[in-house]
This record gives C-alpha cells, sequence and structure tokens, in this order.
C-alpha cells in the first residue's frame, strides 16, 4: 500500500474547499431579524398557496355545474 502523498494532498484540497463552502453559508446580521423576515416571507407564501387552493376548488365547483 503505497499511495505517496496523495492522502496528503487530499486532506489539503478538502480542507480548501471546506474553508472556502463555510464562508458561504455563514448569515451576517440580527438573527432575530433574520428569522422574522424568514417567518414573513413563508407566510406570505402559505397565503399564495391558499388562495390558489381556494381558487382551484371554486373553478372545480363551477365546472361541476
Amino acid at each position: 500500500m503505497s499511495r505517496g502523498n496523495q492522502r496528503e494532498l487530499a486532506r489539503k484540497r478538502n480542507a480548501k474547499k471546506d474553508a472556502s463552502t463555510n464562508k458561504d453559508k455563514k448569515k451576517g446580521g440580527d438573527p432575530k431579524k433574520r428569522m422574522e423576515n424568514d417567518a414573513s416571507i413563508l407566510r406570505a407564501k402559505q397565503k399564495a398557496a391558499d388562495e390558489r387552493k381556494a381558487q382551484e376548488t371554486a373553478d372545480k365547483a363551477k365546472s361541476r355545474k
């Protein structure tokens, strides 16, 4: 089993890759503001989904008549 320095090179590449992806994942700013913003976005999406669902049921009721 002689792999030479391949393991060490692979470790270095993976460490470099992990370091660059960890920077991108971190979000800045106030966590409470971010949570409130995320919650408002989800509420808006849910409202739109509910409206779309209500419209589809209304359309189905019209088509049955």
